[in-house]
């Protein structure tokens, strides 16, 4: 735990030493980090939390941004703090969330189960939109290592039954054009128009130095 303002009342001892609440610290970060490691943080902090407290955590953080003194970056930090949903697996699906969505795509399910014709699930997605049967898929390396084989056979199954998989690497995170372009023609195929999609709705506006400064 730093020095700083508004400390009163934030911090709890684990262990014996002084430490922030995490309400306090994910607050924070959603309104100052880069946006996807806010929402990995975000995810992460979710995941962590009780599902009987979830709801009550999820008030407190939103009552924090809204009574925040420094209000940059609070409207984004909302909108992350919303996507948020504890169920990515990895900083990079996080990622990978806000991307998609930064882009301008409409918000995707995060580790939807797919079930067979009996109710069984079989596929896990990192993100679909289901009633378009499109999923994307991140390809990590240190996940995906050696199950080359596997993973082929997992979307050749998905395409089987009609959904459009979409695979994502690390690079992919950074320049996003091959992924713009094979979400453009899924959504296409689906008879979706994403000409008019609005981008980087999910980052921070960046502000103008006042002269002489």
């Amino acid at each position: 735990m730093h020095n700083g303002p508004d400390l009163a009342g934030d911090h709890v001892v684990v262990r014996g030493l002084p430490t922030l609440r995490l309400e306090r610290v994910v607050t924070d970060l959603l309104c100052t980090a880069a946006p996807w490691h806010a929402l990995a943080v975000a995810d992460e902090a979710l995941a962590l939390v009780p599902k009987a407290e979830t709801a009550e955590f999820r008030a407190d953080v939103r009552a924090r941004l809204r009574a925040r003194s420094d209000p940059r970056g609070t409207l984004i930090g909302a909108r992350l703090f919303d996507l948020a949903t504890g169920r990515a697996e990895s900083p990079p699906e996080s990622h990978l969330l806000w991307r998609v969505v930064d882009l301008g795509y409409p918000v995707p399910q995060v580790n939807r189960w797919v079930h067979d014709l009996r109710g069984v699930p079989i596929h896990r997605l990192d993100l679909s939109w289901p009633e378009l049967r499109i999923a994307v898929e991140y390809d990590g390396y240190e996940a995906h290592v050696d199950r080359e084989a596997e993973d082929l056979a997992r979307v050749a199954d998905l395409e089987a039954r009609g959904w459009i998989v979409i695979r994502v690497r690390k690079a992919d995170l950074v320049n996003t054009g091959p992924l713009e372009r094979a979400l453009d023609a899924a959504f296409a195929r689906r008879g979706v128009d994403t000409s008019r999609r609005i981008m980087n709705a999910l980052r921070p506006r960046r502000h103008r130095e006042p002269r002489g400064a």
